[in-house]
């Protein structure tokens, strides 16, 4: 379910009321655009999802986030795709800020009563409030299992 990303728009943010066309695929790329018969305006079906404005291919930041779900560390994962840990370190943050958003709305209504955080959230964290640097980041989490 798609719904219009413009905050000016009179239906932002409500799903299924009919306002959204299907316009194509512009320059014949992979994903459809939409256009909002209300404001007008159009965006891409990726808007708001962590494939939103990238060049890399689809399959590559789905592998990627893969191999690092799998416990492989951030340089062996560069490496192995042979691109820059850097570019390693900055997906798996777009993904993670993609969790939180999810996590914020279907989980909502779980209570629980035990909570363990990973090392891997405290980093991403303190890499956006800029107490540590992306290469620190990736030294450190190296050594995390």
């Amino acid at each position: 379910m798609h719904f219009c990303p413009h905050p000016r728009c009179a239906y932002w943010g409500w799903l299924g009321v009919g306002n959204l066309r299907a316009n194509g695929h512009p320059s014949g790329g992979l994903w459809r655009q939409f256009r909002c018969t209300s404001c007008k305006g159009y965006f891409l079906e990726t808007h708001g999802t962590i494939f939103h404005g990238k060049r890399a291919a689809v399959e590559f930041i789905v592998r990627v986030l893969a191999c690092l779900a799998e416990g492989l560390g951030i340089r062996a994962t560069a490496r192995v795709f042979e691109v820059d840990a850097h570019t390693v370190l900055q997906r798996l943050g777009e993904a993670a800020a993609q969790w939180r958003a999810f996590s914020r709305y279907f989980l909502c209504d779980v209570h629980v009563k035990q909570l363990q955080l990973d090392e891997l959230y405290a980093v991403l964290r303190e890499i956006k409030a800029g107490d540590l640097s992306e290469d620190e980041a990736i030294k450190r989490l190296e050594r995390s299992p």
